[in-house]
């Protein structure tokens, strides 16, 4: 770990902010920047968001400034606008009671900077900063960012049975900064896991992304040892419980979906698709006389599997559509021979313009196998790409958009609208997947009948 130093006097804020900072201090009110920005700037990493904690009022922070927008006034947040940028200033406060282990039923405004940062959730998160005071820190967030840990500010049992949220927070900062949960706080988050099932989805979706989309998508492995998994995605659990005694093979189903995912491009859907593309295979496991294991049509099952959880998660449509593209065909001609009929098939199925991502999972999914065969299988997939490269530069038909007939030819060929013309035309393009010389208009036309 770097040495972080209490003094701080450097971090570099946008203009904007620090002029937020100037005008509260000039009316003579205390501002700071805080939370994630301030670790952030620590830790060397560009901040999303730049928050701003004072002990003014929302309404006398509202008369400082030409443009604000009341986001959430009654606890105490206005966002000031600079341009097309906003800035949330939030007055010192303490939360009352979290009836439903999740927001606060009330807020009270507090002249303290100390009150305000004792009710966040980590201590990393609970200093604040401006140019005149240098660092606040009150929790010993420095200490826990130079120790590499994620630890709750005061008692983390009352600080998880405020929000559980941060129950799935603490695994979301473990897996971005590779920090590790403190002992207590990892205790405390165990005990009170199932109070996650009051959590919204879209908030789980949220944090479920972000720790995928992390270099350290591996440590939802850890999310099983704090019984986070049993909450939000349990059929991760199940995949982690089930081992693959196959030589292609070296880890369980879980651990090896984490570590393709580790892999890929950082991409959401990417990384989902790695995360879920072998969901299927506890509930497809057969093992042989010979103690082999086999999942025959987890793919599919896993896709039928992925379209559930994603819906479960509230993703939307296009995203779960992707995803569960390529979970279905993951596995797709990794037996076979890349010859131009098959190849131009699969085309068909997944879209050309699915080629790249799918040879991506491709090539994700082998890396994360054991290395039986994997020189092979990574030589296959090559070839299999330029073999799919080269008919789509060639331009063979792939769907009923390439089909040298239209609905119109078909009409005047006698052919009435509806199923019967629909089914005609998956005929010949299934014709010419087989044949692309097929797809002349003369061709097809004069052997309309034979597609009926």
């Amino acid at each position: 770990m770097n040495n972080l130093y209490k003094n701080v006097k450097n971090i570099n804020i946008p203009d904007n902010a620090l002029d937020i900072l100037n005008k509260l201090s000039e009316a003579g009110f205390e501002a700071y920047i805080v939370g994630g920005c301030v670790r952030d700037s620590l830790l060397g990493r560009e901040p999303m968001d730049w928050d701003i904690t004072t002990n003014a009022h929302p309404l006398e922070v509202k008369k400082l400034f030409k443009r604000t927008i009341d986001t959430g006034i009654k606890h105490g947040t206005v966002t000031v606008m600079k341009g097309q940028e906003g800035y949330e200033v939030t007055t010192y406060r303490v939360d009352g009671d979290y009836k439903d282990h999740r927001h606060p039923e009330s807020v009270t405004f507090t002249p303290m900077l100390r009150e305000d940062l004792r009710r966040r959730d980590f201590t990393i998160n609970a200093m604040a900063w401006n140019p005149d005071k240098g660092l606040v820190d009150e929790f010993g967030g420095i200490d826990d960012l130079n120790a590499g840990i994620i630890r709750c500010v005061g008692d983390p049992m009352e600080r998880f049975d405020e929000d559980a949220l941060r129950i799935l927070r603490a695994l979301r900062f473990s897996a971005q900064l590779g920090y590790d949960i403190e002992e207590d706080t990892a205790r405390a988050a165990k005990t009170l896991s199932d109070t996650l099932q009051r959590v919204s989805a879209e908030r789980i979706q949220t944090e479920l992304i972000k720790i995928m989309t992390s270099d350290r998508p591996t440590r939802l492995l850890e999310g099983r040892e704090l019984g986070i998994n049993k909450v939000i995605l349990p059929e991760l659990d199940e995949a982690i419980a089930c081992d693959q005694n196959t030589p292609h093979h070296q880890w369980n189903v879980g651990e090896h979906s984490l570590r393709a995912a580790e892999t890929i491009r950082n991409d959401k859907i990417l990384r989902l698709s790695m995360l879920l593309h072998d969901i299927g295979k506890p509930s497809c496991k057969t093992t042989d006389e010979a103690g082999i294991d086999h999942f025959k049509g987890h793919a599919e099952v896993g896709a039928e599997m992925a379209n559930n959880i994603l819906r479960r998660l509230k993703m939307d449509n296009a995203s779960i559509k992707k995803i569960c593209l390529l979970v279905r065909y993951h596995d797709i001609m990794m037996k076979t021979e890349p010859t131009d009929k098959l190849v131009r098939k699969m085309l068909s199925v997944i879209g050309p313009e699915n080629l790249d991502d799918l040879i991506s999972v491709k090539k994700a999914d082998v890396s994360a196998q054991s290395s039986y065969m994997q020189e092979e299988k990574l030589l296959g997939i090559e070839r299999l790409k330029d073999k799919a490269l080269e008919i789509i530069e060639r331009g063979d038909a792939l769907c009923l958009a390439d089909l040298a007939v239209k609905g119109a030819d078909l009409i005047e060929a006698g052919i009435k609208p509806g199923k019967e013309m629909g089914d005609c035309l998956k005929a010949m393009l299934a014709d010419v997947l087989n044949t692309p010389s097929h797809n002349t208009r003369e061709y097809l036309l004069r052997h309309i009948k034979n597609y009926l």
